[in-house]
């Protein structure tokens, strides 16, 4: 292919049998990258879709390094995530791997382009919605250690942000056996200044506790 692309100009080029191995849409970013003079050798290939070869060609138009991302083995939104984080200048070989879906490179992005230590939740054990909790928690500087744990969801892992952030002693509902909605009652009824440890059982529904916590609430107000 590269002998081909030295020696023929884009007209001749497109009336090659070479070029028309290609579909409409891979016909069209290969043009595209020979109209804007880049090395189309390095997506000028039947392995990349076109909505692959279109971001490779973004990423070379912005004169970033493609040896992370011209890969076929990546989908065209990792390819996305890898080519925003280089434009940005950051370290992308924390996320560049196939075994990341791309949203969990979009979150590990986000969380090196804010200077925070990405290497708590860049791992392939977390849903990219648990990275995202905890990518908020050490934005906001809270110990996340306290729920940086594949064994609870990003529903529980918010419960227990939201309380670090307000200084609550989370210790109190921050366990596996807590229910997203358990955790939450406990949570309200610590701003509340109540006595959780009243409806603070795993035994009770969340259902249950509200209507505890509600009554404790109304006991309070009387006093």
């Amino acid at each position: 292919m590269e002998k081909i692309y030295n020696n023929l100009n884009i007209e001749n080029l497109t009336k090659t049998e070479w070029f028309n191995q290609f579909n409409k849409e891979q016909k069209r970013e290969i043009r595209w990258g020979l109209e804007s003079d880049i090395d189309i050798s390095k997506y000028a290939n039947p392995d990349f879709d076109a909505n692959q070869m279109e971001q490779i060609r973004i990423g070379l138009l912005s004169n970033v390094d493609p040896t992370l991302f011209v890969n076929p083995d990546f989908i065209a939104f990792q390819i996305k995530e890898i080519v925003s984080g280089l434009i940005n200048k950051i370290d992308v070989s924390i996320y560049a791997k196939k075994e990341f879906e791309w949203l969990q490179m979009k979150e590990s992005r986000k969380g090196l382009e804010d200077n925070l230590n990405v290497s708590i939740y860049a791992k392939k054990d977390f849903r990219f919605q648990q990275m995202e909790e905890i990518r908020w928690g050490l934005k906001y500087k809270v110990d996340v250690s306290k729920y940086a744990i594949p064994e609870f969801d990003e529903y529980q892992m918010n419960e227990i942000r939201l309380g670090l952030e307000r200084g609550l002693n989370i210790s109190l509902y921050a366990k596996k056996d807590y229910s997203r909605k358990q955790m939450r009652e406990i949570r309200i009824g610590l701003l509340d200044n109540l006595d959780v440890s009243i409806f603070a059982n795993p035994e009770y529904t969340w259902e249950e506790m509200k209507e505890i916590r509600l009554e404790l609430l109304e006991e309070s107000t009387l006093k």
